[in-house]
């Protein structure tokens, strides 16, 4: 747990700032005030002076390239507009600085993920400027939920409204709820939800969310609620927490002592059976009052200086955005629900938004998931739930089903067709004019070719011959596909196997080249039954019946 009582750290003045503008000039002040302030980066002369002459000794520049190439500076804090975070904070950390980013990390899962990563590669210091996380309110609510003191976690409802500030550059759920939303996953000990739903309506200006609400549904039973809006006559900042022995009610416009309010046995069960509410008035919670921002920046220096995983570090930041990726999914389509872990953004949560962002891969998002190495080109359809791992490379007109698994290094050609629930494992090709239908398995290093009597010196892309795998089969390790056969339903192919031929449903296909030594069930077991005459076989753990026939094995309808 932070404690909140730092001793003051020695003067060092190694943190640069990018960005001083709207929220900016309060890190700049409370850095400065920290004695870290070295150098202010911002496009605007105007507020250049204005930071030169609220905080002396510092040196200002319009130049990022000023930022990074500075060896006296190791550290960076970025306030910048959303859609540059990913830009900027790569940058810092391919640079070797610290980074402290705000809120949120990016605007994509993928690039969260990747500085994620590229800050634990070097052994930087990555934090998340959400900024609820370190109010003293907040942090008195984890000790209480923490002790036991409001029994088992129900459910949270957080509201943040007011009348502005109006963005046009993002809409309010990205604007407002990334503070809520990392305090609710604090709470919930920092699981993802496994159903997110969010509702809303751009009323000022077209694609632009004014008003939003969205709901979180965590596998443990736990419910939360975030609504935001900048279009509320009134402001309000209130977080609920509701447990099974009492519910705490955090208030951030009331003043400090009357915050945080403690409603202890709201209700009453009469005769065992009936509950009655409690409508007590709650108690005060004693909490040492502090400036949330000021701990914010002293906790990044602490983290820095001793080298230690901030409370909002890049990890948490993924997962806040994460939810916020899948809280706009769910908006675009009018509150269906979106899973987290698939949903994948990139493109700025506003239609109105320029973003000059760095990106790894440019597509159509469907729910899947995609590891940041991952190339997809423009044109690649792949369905929902399907994951694309590292180094992956999916070409344009490639067609991939639902659930299909894409392991590392695996290339899908602009003329392949995968079907749904596929597994592709690591360094497997699927080439033009290769089909696999429903459930196919292909093992690792496995080969697929289009072409059956390559040359180097001789261009044969019209001589490309089709190759048909059916539902079901199994493709071992290191085998050979050569093109232009079929492969038939349910067949199985042995590690190392060459197949130059059309394959029968069932097959068991071992050697080079491959000849068939028996019969596989849909199970993925051997059939007791010979390669000729007839048979009957039923399988004991699926309970399937089999019948063989005329060299051809059936599945038989019961």
């Amino acid at each position: 747990m932070l404690a909140f009582q730092f001793p003051l750290l020695p003067s060092m003045k190694n943190l640069a700032l990018i960005g001083a503008g709207y929220w900016g000039k309060n890190l700049a002040r409370n850095f400065h005030q920290l004695g870290s302030l070295a150098l202010v980066c911002d496009a605007s002369e105007a507020i250049l002076a204005q930071q030169a002459a609220a905080c002396p000794g510092i040196r200002t520049t319009q130049s990022l390239d000023d930022v990074f190439s500075d060896s006296t500076i190791s550290r960076v804090a970025i306030a910048a507009p959303a859609a540059r975070h990913y830009e900027l904070a790569k940058k810092a950390l391919d640079a070797g600085k610290d980074v402290f980013v705000e809120k949120p990390l990016a605007l994509d899962s993928s690039e969260g993920a990747a500085l994620a990563d590229l800050a634990e590669s070097k052994g930087l210091i990555l934090m998340v400027g959400h900024l609820l996380q370190y109010h003293p309110c907040v942090r008195k609510i984890q000790q209480l939920l923490a002790s036991g003191e409001l029994g088992k976690l129900q459910y949270i409802t957080s509201n943040r409204l007011n009348l502005g500030k109006i963005r046009r550059e993002e809409n309010a759920l990205w604007s407002f709820a990334p503070h809520d939303i990392s305090v609710i996953l604090s709470l919930v000990g920092g699981e993802l939800p496994n159903q997110v739903r969010c509702i809303g309506e751009a009323y000022l200006n077209q694609g632009v969310a004014d008003v939003t609400l969205t709901t979180l549904r965590f596998p443990g039973g736990v419910n939360a609620h975030v609504h935001v809006s900048w279009i509320n006559p009134f402001k309000e900042q209130k977080l609920t927490v509701v447990g099974s022995h009492g519910m705490l009610v955090f208030d951030d416009t009331l003043p400090w002592k009357e915050k945080l309010l403690f409603y202890r046995q709201p209700l009453l069960w009469s005769g065992g059976q009936v509950p009655v509410a409690n409508k007590s008035l709650g108690e005060e919670v004693d909490v040492p009052e502090d400036e949330p921002l000021r701990i914010e920046c002293r906790h990044f220096l602490e983290c820095c200086d001793q080298r230690k995983e901030p409370i909002t570090d890049g990890r948490e930041g993924l997962r806040v955005l994460q939810v916020l990726n899948a809280a706009q999914q769910s908006l675009e389509k009018n509150g269906e629900a979106a899973n987290p872990l698939f949903a994948i953004r990139h493109s700025s949560p506003s239609s109105n938004a320029n973003v000059s962002v760095s990106q790894l891969s440019v597509f159509q998002v469907s729910d899947f998931f995609s590891h940041p190495t991952a190339i997809i080109d423009d044109g690649a359809h792949i369905g929902e739930g399907s994951r694309i791992w590292h180094w992956a490379h999916v070409c344009s007109g490639a067609q991939i089903g639902k659930g299909v698994s894409l392991g590392q290094n695996v290339f899908v050609g602009s003329k392949a067709n995968i079907g749904d629930r596929c597994k592709i494992q690591n360094n497997v090709s699927v080439y033009d004019n290769v089909t696999l239908e429903e459930g196919v398995f292909c093992g690792p290093s496995m080969v697929f070719t289009n072409v059956y009597n390559p040359r180097a010196l001789i261009e044969r892309k019209d001589e490309y011959r089709d190759t048909l795998v059916k539902t079901g089969a199994t493709l071992g390790a290191n085998c050979t596909i050569v093109c232009g056969i079929t492969i038939g339903e349910y067949a199985f192919i042995g590690a190392g196997s060459v197949v130059n031929k059309d394959v029968k449903p069932f097959a068991l296909m071992v050697g080079v080249p491959a000849r068939q030594i028996g019969w596989m069930s849909k199970y993925g077991e051997q059939i007791p039954l010979p390669l000729e005459g007839s048979g009957n076989y039923k399988c004991p753990h699926a309970l399937e019946k089999y019948a063989l026939k005329d060299g051809f094995l059936f599945q038989v309808e019961v």
